[in-house]
């Protein structure tokens, strides 16, 4: 209900509480999401390109979560690239409306991953996204972990943010997180949680000395980025380890 399109049961109501209970399955709706993607390419490479699967299987991704996450990417690229007060930049990431720097940072942050993707082998493109999609989830979710939620003010349901984790969920989040990476032939692709956390350290650094910690929208930054980075420490793996 919170995270993607798919239709809950009508008992399931909207809660905070569930969303803080449910933080620690972030990585398992990745999973999903992945694998939905991984679906969506693997039968439309079977009738056109790469190319046209791999852009089907990112809009598949995309409408399942709403774009959820990538709302969150570009509010933060204008929050933080036109705000120079905490207050400011908190008001520019709750505005609906699209500037600039978003516009800007989304479309590059497309176009890296599209590419990144086009670069690996077609064959491990299904496990790769399941994987990119499950582990960037347990990098927010460590976003979450590490520092306190500083909105000033209750949002809506429709962008709404955990916020506080236990290091036990954290945990379970890790598992779920880690699990596709058993399906790799190679242990070595494990090394990309690396830099995938070392974007998560860059992005939070910003976020404390900024607005003081962090939202629902700068966990959705650091899951786009992170993924985009797995993708990218894929490609250097497989050219100097593999």
């Amino acid at each position: 209900m919170f995270f993607t399109r798919i239709p809950c049961p009508k008992w399931v109501n909207h809660d905070p509480e569930y969303l803080r209970k449910s933080s620690k399955y972030f990585p398992l709706v990745g999973i999903l999401v992945g694998g939905i993607g991984a679906i969506v390419f693997y039968g439309f490479s079977l009738l056109f390109s790469t190319e046209i699967a791999l852009l089907l299987s990112m809009v598949s991704t995309i409408y399942t979560t709403g774009a959820f996450h990538e709302d969150g990417f570009a509010d933060v690229c204008d929050g933080f690239g036109g705000g120079w007060t905490k207050e400011k930049i908190l008001l520019i990431m709750k505005d609906s409306r699209l500037g600039t720097y978003g516009t800007i940072g989304i479309l590059l942050l497309l176009a890296i991953k599209f590419s990144a993707l086009r670069e690996i082998e077609t064959s491990y493109i299904p496990l790769i996204l399941i994987s990119g999609h499950s582990l960037s989830r347990f990098i927010a979710t460590t976003l979450i972990y590490t520092h306190p939620y500083v909105r000033d003010t209750e949002d809506s349901k429709a962008k709404p943010a955990a916020k506080s984790m236990s290091l036990s969920m954290l945990l379970i989040s890790g598992f779920f997180g880690i699990v596709p990476l058993v399906f790799f032939f190679n242990p070595l692709v494990g090394l990309a949680i690396i830099p995938m956390y070392f974007s998560k350290m860059f992005l939070a650094a910003k976020f404390k000395k900024w607005i003081g910690g962090q939202t629902g929208d700068c966990a959705g930054a650091v899951q786009q980025l992170s993924e985009v980075i797995f993708y990218l420490s894929v490609i250097a793996l497989w050219k100097y380890i593999w």
